[in-house]
């Protein structure tokens, strides 16, 4: 509480300067869902190896239509979700290949937190591009606000993209605490 005041979440009318649709990085896009997204993501979402770690939680998108459905529902709710929360498709610049999906979304009580997550087709684990989605997330979409990473004891994905000593993004949060 300040001044005796509860602390409202934000809404749109706190944001006076428009935030970019797309995020563009050295190798990838973020950028809104489409329909057209649905066979790439399908190979995205209906993975189990994927789905396993996915937050919020869902289950493993079955066929083409279940992932329209999903799509719709993400890009509804993502016209509704106060800047800078959202949900982006990750797209590799090279080849126009959908990578996977990006989200800011606020976490309850309250709303006032954001989830930073990203989901990357398994193909493209490995080579730095959640660190690259982190990156462009955090620092164009959250700027200087504090950056916590919670996660639980199963998720070894995230806990090994968290900045650790000597990790990439541990310099560009500059005094940000994980």
């Amino acid at each position: 509480r300040a001044g005796g005041r509860a602390r409202r979440p934000p809404t749109r009318a706190d944001y006076s300067v428009p935030m970019a649709r797309e995020l563009v990085t050295e190798r990838l896009i973020l950028r809104p869902w489409r329909l057209g997204d649905a066979e790439q993501a399908l190979d995205v979402y209906g993975d189990n190896r994927v789905a396993r770690w996915l937050s919020p939680a869902m289950d493993r998108v079955s066929d083409i239509s279940a992932m329209r459905l999903v799509l719709q529902q993400w890009m509804g709710e993502d016209e509704r979700l106060v800047p800078p929360a959202g949900r982006w498709a990750i797209e590799l610049r090279a080849g126009n290949r959908l990578a996977g999906g990006a989200i800011l979304l606020p976490l309850p009580p309250g709303d006032e937190d954001l989830e930073m997550g990203w989901h990357l087709h398994p193909d493209l684990w490995g080579r730095g591009y959640a660190v690259e989605a982190g990156r462009a997330l955090a620092v164009d979409r959250i700027g200087q606000v504090y950056v916590t990473g919670i996660t639980t004891l199963r998720d070894f994905p995230t806990t090994a993209n968290a900045p650790q000593r000597d990790h990439p993004l541990r310099e560009v949060f500059n005094g940000l605490r994980w």
